[in-house]
């Protein structure tokens, strides 16, 4: 629950514009004094963002706020935090509900809400509203997010399907909005993708009460980090399935990048850390939907780092590092999940293995290993 005096603010994100919108109107018409802030961020190409206010009445106030750094993202960001203030200043308003446009990430923009709100305001939870029948082909869709219309910025270059995902996988609520085509296997995809999230029907009071619940932009933000994520558990059900495959052993780099396409296409969505042999300090993160592969480097691994410098770390970085800690490699792991309908759990263990070194290369040691073919280079260090 928010603070004395402190404005509530609930953020509800989703690609999925229609439940979206069903989950903000639900909360306007049960929650008296609330108001909506949502900024549109398709007009960008004109050099502004629109911004619109409403209650359950319908629109309050329509204006516009100029592009900062040629970034969309930006400019919700610089006019957010001042109209949230000019709210709570204002003492009539008892939860701003914040809808994002369809392709921003709610990470970003609860963190500002805590980082520059202030203590006029309070983040009281992140929402993301899914219709179950739209998750898998909102989830395969590789499409560069610019081709779809929904680019933030010029130089946006996420895809559709890697920007859903991190909606629907932040968020500690999932408002749900039924239709008549979603069936048991989306629902099951759905559960499979983000179990540690509440489901709650976007008609229910129990949604009211989640805007109120709470939200640590911390602990949310470490539940994602590829060095200490909250990984899905292997699940099986209504013809989806995670397969979690883990090994102590590095991968050869030259194998691992000829296997990359495979591997992103054999599953709707798949992420995690893993070890590259010519790597041994690099923790890399893995994350894969709609046929796209991000890989990146996520910092050091603890076994790489000097005694003294684990005190600098967060407990829950060493706590991660502690459950997967081998004597001879200490952190340093491959731990890889893939959820999708009609898996083929033994064809990607059978990959995934194959791209290990082989016992021969394993016995060479460290040293040798640094000096396989640098494989990854190109997708971590590309050229500028």
């Amino acid at each position: 629950m928010p603070s004395d005096g402190a404005l509530p603010v609930v953020v509800v994100a989703g690609l999925h514009g229609d439940a979206r919108r069903t989950v903000v109107d639900h909360l306007l018409r049960t929650v008296i004094g609330s108001v909506a802030l949502h900024h549109d961020l398709s007009t960008a190409v004109d050099g502004n963002v629109a911004r619109e206010i409403r209650d359950a009445s319908g629109v309050l106030s329509r204006d516009t706020a100029p592009l900062v750094n040629d970034c969309a993202c930006c400019a919700l960001r610089e006019d957010l935090v001042p109209e949230l203030e000019r709210l709570a200043d204002g003492g009539l308003t008892r939860l701003a509900v914040v809808e994002l446009w369809e392709s921003v990430e709610p990470k970003a923009m609860a963190e500002v809400v805590v980082q520059h709100g202030g203590e006029a305001v309070q983040l009281t939870n992140v929402i993301t509203a899914v219709d179950p029948a739209l998750v898998l082909p909102c989830l395969a869709n590789g499409d560069d997010l610019a081709e779809a219309g929904l680019a933030a910025a010029p130089t946006d270059q996420r895809t559709v399907g890697d920007t859903w995902a991190r909606q629907l996988e932040y968020a500690a609520v999932l408002a749900v909005v039924e239709s008549a085509e979603a069936d048991d296997t989306d629902r099951a995809l759905l559960t499979q993708l983000h179990p540690t999230a509440l489901q709650v029907d976007a008609a229910s009071p129990e949604l009211t009460e989640q805007a109120f619940a709470g939200f640590d932009v911390e602990a949310a933000a470490a539940a994602q980090h590829p060095a200490c994520a909250l990984l899905p558990q292997e699940a099986d059900a209504a013809g989806v399935t995670t397969f979690v495959w883990r090994s102590h052993r590095p991968f050869h780099p030259e194998r691992l990048y000829e296997a990359l396409e495979d591997l992103c296409c054999a599953a709707a969505r798949s992420r995690g850390r893993f070890w590259l042999a010519d790597r041994p300090d690099t923790l890399l993160a893995w994350e894969a939907a709609g046929g796209a592969l991000c890989v990146d480097s996520a910092g050091p691994w603890l076994a790489s780092l000097p005694d003294a410098a684990w005190e600098l770390v967060p407990p829950v970085r060493r706590a991660a590092a502690a459950l997967d800690w081998h004597p001879e490699h200490g952190d340093r792991c491959q731990h890889l999940v893939f959820t999708s309908p009609a898996l083929d759990s033994d064809g990607l263990a059978h990959v995934l293995e194959a791209c290990l070194l082989t016992d021969a290369e394993y016995a060479a040691g460290p040293e040798a290993w640094k000096r396989l073919p640098p494989a990854f280079d190109s997708l971590l260090n590309p050229v500028a």
